[in-house]
């Protein structure tokens, strides 16, 4: 059965059989039954765990623990909100950390991004607009579909892969990588990104 946790760059969750290459946690979002309802986080520590770590396994959506969210790869989890891990992907969280020119604890990095990811109350994506020219490589914008910015291209994004490139478009566009994930991008900070792209 497919569960209904593939995450989005948009932040949606849909049941999608496409393999990611990360996984991640908001909290427990499901019942006993597998399903998840309409709250979207339960804290705000949103991270970016690899797959397979020291040999854990886990049963996904096992009840009362935490629920199992898939990415296809580092742009889409940082698009939709979240962070690398400081456990399981301690050298990237690092690298995002210093990228991001932030010295603080994870807690403190955690409260900061959901200022600027979440819309309190309605479980929706905080979103907003600047030139796409001021915006680097890894981030994802919405036109009517998500798109990765990549060079003077943007791919669209689905939960199987990324499309043929187009051209890059100028003026204001709206922008679903939150601020402190588009500033580690501009430090330097190198996501991992799908064969795809």
């Amino acid at each position: 059965m497919t569960h209904r946790n593939r995450m989005l760059a948009t932040g949606d969750l849909v049941a999608d059989p496409a393999r990611g290459l990360f996984m991640g946690n908001r909290g427990i979002l499901h019942d006993e039954r597998g399903h998840i309802g309409r709250a979207l986080w339960k804290h705000k520590s949103w991270i970016i765990c690899v797959l397979e770590h020291k040999g854990w396994h886990r049963t996904v959506m096992t009840p009362g623990a935490y629920t199992e969210l898939f990415f296809l790869d580092d742009a889409v989890a940082l698009a939709a909100g979240h962070r690398p891990c400081a456990l399981c992907r301690r050298s990237a969280f690092d690298a995002y950390r210093r990228a991001a020119g932030l010295t603080s604890r994870a807690s403190d990095m955690d409260d900061r991004l959901h200022t600027e990811r979440a819309i309190p109350r309605t479980f929706g994506q905080r979103r907003y607009q600047t030139d796409a020219a001021t915006l680097p490589d890894g981030a994802i914008i919405l036109d009517t579909i998500p798109l990765l910015v990549q060079g003077d291209r943007l791919r669209p994004v689905s939960p199987s892969g990324y499309g043929d490139p187009r051209p890059r478009m100028t003026g204001i566009v709206t922008v679903l990588t939150p601020p402190t994930s588009v500033a580690a991008l501009k430090g330097g900070f190198s996501p991992v990104l799908h064969p795809s792209a």
